[in-house]
């Protein structure tokens, strides 16, 4: 049990009594912080969730916001970190499956993943092992029930060697009248449990995924790791379609963390009602399981609907069709409270209220870059860097495993299942059709170290350049999902960390009006005193026209090179201080929210208003500064380019590492066509300039900086992690 004194005292006041064991499990895995949220939902609600093209915020299995007259995109994010520390493959497999249903049980067709992954170095065998098994258990899980895996981004670092990250995003597409919501509001409806069985996998995996990791973990906590199905997932999802199209469906939810107990409370509890379940009628993959272990059970690939007793015996009929196990399993009521019989015997009893509900928890916090005694010490001296060859650091950059090629993820997936997939992966984002006319571009980012140096601005910063990818595709943002990764919140220097990355994400969104419209808190990321970098991973996904879409690759001879935004002298936190020299340290580079939301719609508007396919190729510029965004360009495209530093837009006087590598916010390199250079220029409201022209075969930068063959370029940038995984 993981209650603590004070959450058994207010527990014992609410019921009246004592829990008998039964009560006490289903109220500790939903007390846990995984489900219950009671650190972080003070702090979360300084997320703006309400806008003009938002129908659902937080608080059910995924946010919704409206694209057309007619559709409506569901999209979600979820953590399955801890699982996928311990069993890789099942645990990544067992992420996707979470994600899909949260989808699905919204009424929405899943179109699209992404995944957001985060390990230890691939010198580390371990982290090898983790990493090839994690990207395989995605793999196999969305190939195999036919959702296109489109996007997604990978940070390698020591810090994550114990505790790696593994986030996903699921988008799904629905009718507008068609969305189904995961409550129980009409009394004497039943509830009808479709889909695997209940079996033994799972059990405590809330509790589990909040708890630090110890070295014991691996062993101890593997019966948490829940046993994926895509192949019964793939019928799942067939039968829940059909089911939604023939019968009216009062309510549907997926079971998730929590099992049946999170699942029936949280319906029962939004439709301001009760519960009474009969646990004999559950189909169970295992002889002799107690109450105890069927309620607590998170086992995968299930779904409770919540229908009028006249629509019972054909919502029956449709998953028997499908071969499905499904039961009547219990009924709503009008008590408040949810009930538990075995055999008609009454075996727990509790309101709904109390078990999804429980009291917020008041965390203290502190600074540790000016608290002192505030958890290990953030101060440290600064360590001088020396000048470097730029054109030795430009390669050294493209084949540091975090800006290298990915081609070796995402080329076992299948991202053009469906045939919605217009810009694959490997761009700043993907976008997939929605119908002639429109599509959605959708990204994740997340800067660690950023968010490490200054959690305001790393924070601030993984929004803006999420917002940035989709805007370089031509889209315009329409909302944020996230996934939160931090350590123990009971550590003030964590939950400092915590606040301030929420605060600087916050003013980001309320700058943009992209409402954070769903995600996920993931606490207590840490392994025997090592704490992960914060990680407030984000997800952004804009609208557009299908006319306006832009790629990063260079197209044509001659086009001319601008670029959007000032550079200022931003190293620290910097791959290249990171790659080159070994460093993290000093302050992360600032966001300034006005010069952000001024540069995307900048490139919106040349965009939007270019009659004469006159923009040819649009990148943002971020992790390796402008130098390596100019060599991915030219990599991609196969051209060269010759490029003026000194023309580059600054506040104050820089050096050339600063120049080049600077990772400074707000900034695009954008390509035209030159004869509409000029004209183009004059309608860009923000610090812009040219500073350079595609062509040949060599990326040439103030001649005697960088002289580099594309072919060069290429095998720095190709192959890095195929190396490691032979």
């Amino acid at each position: 049990m993981t209650l603590t004194d004070s959450e058994c005292k207010f527990v014992k006041k609410e019921l009246g009594r004592d829990p008998n064991s039964l009560e006490y499990g289903m109220l500790d895995i939903m007390f846990s912080e995984h489900c219950s949220y009671k650190s972080s939902r003070p702090i979360l609600r300084l997320f703006p969730n309400e806008g003009k093209r938002v129908i659902l915020g937080p608080g059910d299995d995924a946010g919704i916001v409206e694209l057309t007259d007619e559709l409506a995109l569901v999209i979600g994010m979820e953590s399955h970190n801890h699982p996928s520390a311990i069993e890789p493959y099942g645990g990544a497999g067992t992420g996707i499956g979470g994600i899909l249903r949260d989808i699905i049980s919204m009424g929405a067709k899943p179109i699209a993943l992404l995944d957001s992954l985060r390990f230890g170095p691939l010198e580390d065998q371990k982290s090898r092992y983790i990493f090839e098994y994690v990207v395989k258990g995605i793999s196999d899980y969305g190939n195999r029930v036919g959702v296109p895996t489109v996007g997604g981004e990978i940070e390698f670092d020591d810090n994550f060697k114990f505790n790696p990250l593994v986030n996903v995003i699921c988008a799904g597409l629905v009718n507008k009248s068609d969305i189904v919501l995961g409550s129980a509001p009409n009394v004497g409806d039943i509830f009808v449990l479709m889909g695997g069985t209940t079996g033994r996998d799972g059990i405590h995996g809330v509790t589990f995924a909040s708890e630090e990791l110890t070295t014991e973990s691996e062993l101890e906590s593997r019966p948490a790791v829940q046993v994926g199905d895509p192949f019964t997932k793939k019928m799942v999802m067939e039968a829940t379609f059909e089911a939604l199209d023939k019968i009216d469906v009062a309510g549907l939810k997926d079971l998730g963390g929590g099992g049946l107990t999170c699942c029936v409370s949280e319906m029962a509890a939004k439709g301001g009602n009760g519960a009474e379940v009969e646990l004999t009628t559950i189909p169970l993959r295992e002889e002799g399981m107690t109450p105890y272990e069927i309620m607590l059970s998170e086992s995968q690939e299930r779904m409770i609907f919540v229908v009028n007793p006249k629509d019972v015996d054909a919502l029956m009929e449709i998953f028997n069709k499908y071969e499905l196990p499904t039961a009547v399993i219990g009924k709503v009521t009008d008590t408040g409270r949810l009930v538990l019989k075995k055999d008609g015997e009454v075996i727990a009893n509790v309101q709904t209220e109390l078990l999804s509900d429980p009291p917020v928890v008041s965390r203290e916090s502190c600074n540790p870059f000016k608290d002192e005694g505030c958890g290990p010490s953030e101060i440290t001296e600064y360590q001088e860097v020396e000048n470097i060859n730029p054109e030795e650091a430009l390669l050294k950059l493209l084949s540091s495993q975090n800006i290298a090629s990915k081609s070796w993820v995402y080329r076992q997936y299948d991202h053009e299942v469906q045939i919605r997939t217009v810009i694959k992966p490997g761009d700043d984002a993907a976008v997939l059709r929605i119908d002639d006319e429109n599509a959605i571009a959708l990204t994740s980012d997340c800067n660690s170290i950023h968010a490490k140096l200054d959690p305001y601005h790393g924070g601030a910063g993984a929004i803006a350049e999420a917002i940035r990818n989709v805007v370089s595709m031509g889209a315009e943002p329409v909302c944020v999902v996230d996934c939160l990764n931090f350590g123990n919140p009971e550590k003030p220097d964590v939950f400092w960390q915590f606040k301030e990355c929420i605060k600087g994400m916050s003013d980001i969104a309320n700058k943009f009006e992209t409402p954070v419209i769903s995600g996920n808190v993931s606490f207590y990321n840490e392994t025997e005193g090592v704490t992960v970098n914060p990680s407030p991973v984000v997800g952004v996904a804009g609208l557009m026209n299908i006319k306006d879409i832009r790629t990063m690759d260079f197209k044509n001879e001659e086009d001319k090179i601008i670029l959007i935004g000032k550079t200022y002298p931003e190293l620290d936190g910097s791959q290249y201080h990171k790659e080159v020299f070994d460093v993290v340290q000093g302050k992360s580079p600032k966001v300034n929210m006005d010069a952000e939301f001024e540069s995307a719609e900048a490139v919106l508007k040349i965009i939007r208003e270019d009659e004469n396919d006159a923009v040819t190729a649009v990148h943002d510029c971020s992790a390796g500064g402008i130098a390596v965004a100019v060599a991915e360009m030219a990599i991609s495209g196969d051209l060269g380019a010759t490029v003026d530093i000194s023309n580059v837009p600054n506040a104050d006087n820089i050096t050339d590492a600063e120049a080049l590598f600077s990772e400074s916010n707000a900034r695009f390199i954008v390509t035209v066509k030159s004869e509409y250079a000029d004209e183009i220029l004059s309608k860009i409201k923000a610090p812009s300039a040219v500073i350079g022209e595609v062509g040949g075969k060599t990326l040439t930068i103030n001649q005697n900086l960088i002289n580099v063959d594309i072919e060069k370029l290429k095998e720095s940038y190709y192959g890095v992690i195929e190396k490691f995984m032979a």
